[in-house]
């Protein structure tokens, strides 16, 4: 346990952020001018990192100083939070209407790619469920992914092109593979499963474990009691998933 931690759990929160503070300042300025070389913004992201950090006697730390078990190295989980925190102050720093403008020439379908992905921070699987309910109930998913590309290279041009290209990465493309009748029959059975999950075990699966966000953080945007319920939650649907897949063939290799 680093020693910013356990003063942490001792309950001792200033000399725990004295100790975190002092081992980790440069890597947080180093995270902030990965987005920003202005020194003036530099130094008022600092402060926005350090003041939400220091929220609630540290409870993103506390978070993550109480996860039984980290998906990722502290030093990574810190330069994530650091990069959202940056990102957020650019983005009400310019304000969405300045930044809308990037979207005044594209076609409806991008300019609402563009609302939820960049402004309401959805994730694609969201984004693409709320156009398909309420705007193309007829949308392929594959053009859908399609128009979520061509949104992301007509909106990171230009100066603010880093900080866009973080608010919405554009998916990852796969290679192609040949589809036979074993695999078409894997990735519907496969579909299926994960369609079968209800709105709240989806989110709580996309947040903890595909973003690896803070399980407090989770936990609060999920309107849960605490952690324990999120961590609860998670569990049983992974087994859920680990159970269909295994039913319908599917390995971990598969994945």
């Amino acid at each position: 346990m680093e020693s910013w931690a356990a003063e942490l759990a001792s309950g001792r929160a200033d000399a725990a952020w004295d100790l975190f503070l002092d081992r980790y300042r440069r890597l947080i300025f180093a995270a902030i001018r990965h987005y920003a070389q202005d020194y003036d913004d530099v130094m008022d992201i600092f402060a926005r990192v350090c003041e939400a950090l220091r929220e609630d006697d540290l409870a993103r730390l506390r978070c993550y100083a109480e996860q039984p078990f980290h998906g990722a190295r502290f030093s990574t989980w810190l330069v994530t939070v650091v990069r959202h925190l940056t990102i957020d102050w650019f983005r009400h720093r310019n304000g969405r209407r300045r930044l809308s403008t990037l979207a005044d020439g594209l076609p409806s379908l991008r300019r609402r790619i563009f609302e939820l992905v960049y402004f309401e921070r959805r994730s694609t699987i969201e984004a693409y469920e709320l156009i398909r309910t309420h705007d193309a109930p007829d949308l392929p998913f594959g053009r859908f992914l399609s128009e979520l590309g061509e949104t992301h290279k007509a909106v990171t041009a230009g100066r603010r092109g880093r900080v866009l290209r973080e608010l919405g990465p554009p998916p990852s493309p796969e290679p192609a593979r040949p589809i036979t009748g074993a695999t078409a029959e894997r990735r519907d059975r496969l579909q299926h499963a994960l369609e079968s999950l209800g709105t709240e075990d989806r989110r709580a699966v996309e947040l903890y474990v595909m973003e690896g966000r803070p399980a407090g953080e989770v936990a609060r945007l999920l309107d849960m009691p605490n952690t324990k319920a999120l961590y609860n939650r998670v569990y049983r649907v992974l087994g859920v998933l680990r159970a269909r897949f295994e039913q319908a063939g599917i390995g971990a290799g598969d994945l």
